[in-house]
């Protein structure tokens, strides 16, 4: 079982239009839809970084949705 500790892929922070957030191999083009955030470090480095800016899991247009709604 490979739990990441061995790994020294530099990863970079990526957002899609829905600002959800994912990590992806910075030696690797970006998929369509994604754009870097401008971190990039170790994967466990990234994750914390993800972990302490999405606060809000939910797709952006859901979150628009939601507070059209409330208004």
């Amino acid at each position: 079982m490979n739990d990441g500790q061995d790994d020294t892929t530099i990863y970079r922070v990526v957002l899609n239009d829905e600002e959800q957030y994912s990590i992806w191999p910075t030696s690797r083009t970006l998929p369509p839809g994604w754009r870097s955030e401008g971190t990039e470090g170790l994967r466990a480095d990234c994750l914390a970084h993800i972990g302490t800016v999405w606060t809000d899991m939910r797709p952006a247009s859901l979150r628009r949705r939601m507070e059209q709604a409330a208004a």
